[in-house]
């Protein structure tokens, strides 16, 4: 999740009897800043990280399961919610600057930050984003995967959803300490590139902790913008290529949070909450246990 600044100002506008306009995207990543600067993580922290992330993983793997035609995007939220309060974990995004949901829920053309309903159905063929995040003892874990609902998906949306998972996984494999955030996000770049999909700019992964959103930004494409910063083990990450069907750009709806494809097309999303480590990385959101 990202551009919540851009979404809190719209929502202080309103509230103080200003008219807020729908947000538009403009390209370009939107840089992570804190305070507290870029956080290398104990392993007390690691490990209580690895407590939240494995919640999310928990759930997503539930929600990838039940997933089906006639369900509502609401009855996933729901489900998200219960699984989390009942491990012990507080739902990160539900209320985080207002946001009314545990899960984004983004369907076909939907980016990022789809809001859950009960109204919302989920139909067969739908490529649904599905993006949650656990607050376990002070930390955070945050995660979202590309769902293919039914047997009769669209092969552009089988592929694109395919590429989006590889970019994530091409991205991973060059992180270590040591190594470069320009890397990671070249890695990403290179894949979906060659697959003729387009990256979106806009959004950004981020360093992930004791906050939902921390330093560094993690762009997923090679830019000046990026400082190219060497990474250290300790380091916690929250790595996830957002990736278009065709035009790169986005524009945000009048709910000041569902983001879609300017031109219509279909968006794909995959993300993990990693540590960094000595020789490699640790994925912390690692559904497979």
């Amino acid at each position: 999740m990202n551009l919540f600044a851009d979404l809190l100002a719209a929502t202080q506008k309103e509230q103080q009897g200003q008219v807020a306009q729908p947000v538009v995207t403009q390209t370009g990543p939107r840089i992570q800043k804190s305070r507290r600067g870029v956080e290398v993580k104990s392993a007390r922290e690691i490990e209580t990280m690895r407590q939240a992330s494995r919640i999310v993983a928990t759930v997503l793997r539930e929600i990838m399961e039940m997933a089906a035609p006639g369900m509502t995007t609401g009855d996933l939220d729901a489900h998200a919610e219960k699984r989390i309060r009942e491990m012990g974990a507080v739902p990160s995004f539900k209320g985080y600057h207002g946001f009314p949901a545990s899960i984004c829920a983004s369907i076909n053309n939907e980016v990022v930050h789809g809001i859950p309903s009960n109204k919302r159905l989920i139909k067969a063929g739908d490529l649904v984003k599905i993006d949650t995040g656990a607050y376990f003892d002070g930390y955070h874990g945050d995660s979202c995967v590309s769902i293919l609902v039914g047997d009769q998906a669209p092969e552009q949306a089988k592929a694109l959803a395919k590429v989006a998972q590889e970019s994530l996984m091409k991205g991973l494999a060059t992180v270590k300490a040591g190594s470069t955030l320009f890397e990671l996000a070249g890695a990403v770049q290179d894949h979906v590139e060659a697959h003729g999909f387009a990256v979106v700019e806009d959004y950004t992964g981020h360093g992930v902790g004791r906050n939902l959103h921390e330093e560094p930004s993690v762009f997923n494409y090679r830019t000046r913008d990026l400082p190219n910063m060497k990474l250290r083990a300790g380091m916690t990450l929250a790595v996830e290529p957002i990736l278009n069907a065709g035009s790169k750009a986005c524009r945000t709806l009048k709910d000041r949070w569902t983001v879609v494809t300017v031109d219509g097309s279909l968006s794909a999303q995959w993300e993990h909450t990693i540590a960094v480590t000595s020789d490699g990385c640790e994925i912390l959101t690692d559904r497979d246990f």
